[in-house]
């Protein structure tokens, strides 16, 4: 089966052995949850379900990297895709992280594991750009269409302006920069919490996009490609369901997401969505305590094979 340039059949997946919120991520993400917890049940829940969640996609036929992370310095390291990218034609990106301790989980047996088994031509390092305070946490705050060539990106603190150019010029993709916010007013901390890009549809919280000409310039780009839109409410996108991923398994396109965002999903969005993709739902809801869900935990891997 040929593989989607949007729907990759391999992901790289990190199981932690100390996961917990991070303290130095909380104040920007307004999706990590302020509920009490008790970190050694937690840890254990988050480590079962990595587990569990690699075999499910492994079944589908998706090859699945595991790396294991076992310190105590790397709360979020669950979420690699916020660190690297990888892209066609054999390119890998490293990227600058807002929180201090996200630094950390930026990994050089990953990277070679990848030189192992993938063609890989060159490494674009930003994380250089750290030192001058400007940040572009991955395909965090990047939603990209890799058929389009667009870079979809939502302002933050995580996602600085200069640093979206200097990677569309790099990796010859359109900047397509908005802000979006909740109905708090909170600037939305990353773009993949509000927008997932399929192969055959879109699914965005566009009424969290504040301007509405760029709003509907959006919109009409995606019709355009002849994308099914799919519209999510506020609600739908605080229980992550843009916050998946289109993946190429052995009998076809899947999309990996939560068992909270397939539950708020209504049932003629999952019939939509169900006309191009198989809906594999993972059970995360340890990790989504720390406001991010199935598409951060995915690394998806756009590499040929060596």
């Amino acid at each position: 089966m040929s593989v989607c340039p949007q729907a990759p059949n391999a992901v790289v997946m990190i199981r932690p052995h100390h996961f917990c919120p991070n303290e130095q991520t909380k104040n920007d993400n307004s999706f990590q949850g302020g509920q009490p917890y008790d970190r050694q049940v937690l840890k254990r829940q988050a480590f079962e379900q990595v587990t569990a969640a690699a075999k499910v996609l492994a079944n589908e036929g998706i090859v699945v990297h595991t790396f294991d992370d076992e310190t105590l310095a790397t709360p979020d390291s669950v979420f690699p895709n916020n660190w690297f990218s990888t892209h066609s034609g054999g390119h890998i990106a490293i990227y600058p992280m807002y929180a201090p301790n996200r630094r950390k989980e930026r990994r050089t047996d990953i990277i070679e594991l990848l030189k192992q088994q993938y063609r890989v031509q060159d490494v674009v390092d930003y994380s250089g750009l750290e030192h001058d305070e400007i940040y572009l946490e991955g395909t965090g705050a990047m939603v990209l269409d890799h058929i389009e060539r667009v870079a979809y990106a939502a302002r933050s603190k995580r996602t600085d302006s200069h640093a979206l150019e200097r990677f569309c010029s790099h990796f010859n993709y359109e900047p397509m920069l908005f802000d979006a916010t909740d109905s708090a007013g909170t600037a939305v901390y990353h773009t993949n919490v509000i927008m997932c890009i399929g192969r055959d549809f879109v699914m965005a919280g566009f009424d969290m996009m504040i301007d509405v000409k760029r709003r509907n310039e959006i919109i009409s780009r995606f019709e355009a490609a002849g994308k099914v839109v799919i519209r999510l409410s506020e609600s739908q996108i605080n229980a992550f369901c843009a916050n998946a991923l289109e993946l190429t398994g052995t009998a076809g396109q899947i999309l990996a997401l939560s068992t909270t965002a397939y539950a708020a999903l209504t049932a003629q969005q999952i019939n939509l969505l169900q006309q191009s993709v198989k809906l594999v739902p993972l059970d995360v809801s340890a990790i989504e305590q720390a406001g991010g869900s199935v598409r951060c935990m995915l690394a998806g891997i756009h590499l040929s094979k060596r």
